[in-house]
């Protein structure tokens, strides 16, 4: 039998050999960490198709589904191309654009050039985990605008919008925090992106609710009517990926496997999900005297968004104060928005947007480090949210002006299902 010697046994006089070793063992174990972190991130696509699909329309359910397919396909590899370059430039000086990052030959042409040594990322993990688990993010923040326009996009309408809301817009508001742009420089503070992935999503998500408008018969002489779901058992298992996903997409953003902060990050991850539910779970109680399982599960979304921006530095008893207040904001502001006659199918301007806000702000009242400014983070609020709103506003608008972004009256009243995919989602099949 051949006899394994360990590499930490093979050790010299001056100790560098067990220094190199020690380092490979910390990048094996923080990069699976990472890999792990990018698979639960994904994970939560299957989770926003779930919450679309229970949310919407039984019509419309293979158009949700095939937009929630067709996304992470566009995310991951427009972000690929364009955006994983525009998110980290390698800014010279800390400001709003910068073009100096790594070579783009390095990821289509010359992948030998990347590194996968200890030298990247002080040694946390490989160029190629760094860019799937951002790739993953930036799939997400399109996601958000899919939820919200169901039953009424134009199919290539939304993904002409995705491919350039990913491959441009996001990244280049990303860049300014995690890139080390003008915002980092300025102080302000997003962990894992409460609004960098979330609002930034939410704020698309409001302008495409504004220019493509309210689905037919949703508002009727200043009555609100509701539009049952297709299936609320797949809404709920959509939340739960979703939340589990959200290990991955909280704790992955420690960006290692340091078994203290990740553990940390994940209870404070879990404690705004349990409080964002039980806000919910109350306020809808109060506002429509019912149990209403939708508001839940958005609350627990909300919960969990909220907490995002901070969950590495809010403890554990502000981490359910904030996912409380963040359950009560996303029933407030789902009746607000109907108030309005701004029509979102799943709530996602509720529970991304102005939940990702309140976590962002939360981080300038409860961080832990003195550093954090809530003067600072409002700033940074208002600086994305203005990028975010209005860039999606023109694309939209564009979109509107030359293609359309809304399908006919006969496809929205009988469904898109039938006439954009000649399939429905549930079909019951009787033997003659």
């Amino acid at each position: 039998m051949k006899n394994i010697v360990s590499p930490l046994t093979q050790v010299s006089t001056d100790g560098v050999d067990l220094a190199d070793a020690i380092a490979q063992n910390l990048l094996t174990t923080n990069n699976v960490w990472m890999m792990l972190a990018t698979a639960l991130v994904f994970i939560m696509h299957l989770g926003f198709a779930g919450v679309e699909a229970g949310f919407g329309q039984a019509k419309n359910t293979v158009n949700i589904l095939f937009k929630n397919t067709v996304t992470p396909i566009l995310g991951i590899v427009t972000y690929g191309l364009t955006g994983f370059f525009l998110m980290y430039p390698g800014f010279e000086q800390p400001g709003w654009l910068g073009f100096d990052g790594p070579g783009w030959s390095m990821f289509w042409f010359s992948p030998a050039d990347a590194d996968v040594t200890t030298a990247y990322a002080d040694g946390n993990y490989t160029y190629w985990t760094d860019f799937l688990f951002q790739a993953m993010f930036a799939a997400t923040a399109a996601t958000i605008v899919s939820g919200a326009i169901a039953e009424r996009v134009k199919l290539w309408s939304y993904l002409m919008f995705t491919v350039v809301f990913v491959g441009i817009v996001y990244p280049i508001i990303g860049s300014w925090k995690w890139g080390g742009g003008a915002l980092d420089d300025m102080g302000f503070y997003d962990f894992a992106g409460s609004t960098l992935v979330h609002s930034v999503g939410g704020w698309g998500a409001l302008a495409g609710v504004i220019m493509v408008g309210p689905r037919i018969g949703k508002y009727i002489n200043g009555k609100t009517i509701e539009k049952p779901g297709s299936s609320v058992p797949l809404a709920v298992i959509g939340v739960f990926l979703l939340w589990l996903g959200w290990f991955g997409f909280n704790g992955g953003s420690v960006l290692s496997a340091d078994p203290g902060l990740v553990s940390f990050v994940l209870v404070t991850t879990s404690l705004g999900a349990c409080a964002g539910g039980l806000g919910g779970f109350f306020a809808a109680y109060f506002a429509f005297k019912r149990l209403d399982l939708g508001m839940v599960l958005n609350g627990i979304l909300a919960g969990l968004v909220s907490i995002t921006a901070g969950a590495d530095v809010i403890n554990p008893i502000f981490a359910l104060l904030v996912g409380f207040v963040a359950g009560i904001l996303v029933v407030l502001s789902a009746i607000f928005l109907d108030k309005l006659k701004l029509d979102d199918v799943v709530g996602a301007v509720s529970v991304h947007l102005t939940c990702g806000v309140w976590g962002t702000l939360a981080v300038g009242i409860f961080s832990s480090n003195p550093d954090h400014s809530f003067i600072t983070q409002l700033l940074g609020v208002l600086i994305c949210g203005a990028a975010a709103f209005i860039s999606a506003l023109a694309i939209f608008f564009v979109l509107k002006k030359t293609v359309g972004i809304r399908v006919s009256e006969e496809h929205e009243r009988s469904g898109l299902d039938s006439h954009e995919h000649g399939i429905r989602g549930y079909t019951i099949v009787y033997d003659e």
